[in-house]
């Protein structure tokens, strides 16, 4: 059976939950994800939810800046690696078609630059202009 296309809220949310739910099992970035959002998880995937239906469907339930609350997260390049190949094979198992490519190519930005703002952050720290 060939999966079908992200098309509506339901496969963002299925894409979502299934994604977080890889997430916390993995072991080189699962604690990560458990320390910084606690007991907050219903609240972290409603957020999630608003940010890919805004993103893939173009309808605009997501306001706000996605970055800020990764800026301080003890994360290097492998763990942007592996949230990306988790990603990959959520997105894969479930869904095939242009939203699934282009959920996967939107993720694979997302994860590039938030990697490089880290690492400017981190830079800048150790060496401000003034």
């Amino acid at each position: 059976m060939t999966n079908k296309d992200i098309t509506n809220i339901e496969d963002i949310k299925l894409l979502v939950d299934t994604f977080y739910s890889n997430v916390r099992k993995d072991e080189l970035i699962g604690s990560i994800f458990d320390e910084k959002i606690g007991d907050r998880w219903p609240e972290h995937l409603e957020k999630m939810y608003r940010f890919w239906q805004t993103v893939l469907l173009d309808e605009h339930t997501y306001s706000g800046s996605p970055f800020p609350p990764h800026k301080q997260l003890p994360v290097e390049k492998e763990h942007f690696t592996r949230w990306m190949e988790i990603f990959t094979n959520t997105v894969d198992s479930l869904f095939a078609g242009p939203l699934a490519e282009e959920a996967k190519l939107r993720g694979q930005n997302m994860a590039e630059m938030f990697n490089h703002k880290i690492e400017y952050f981190r830079h800048e720290a150790k060496h401000p202009l003034l």
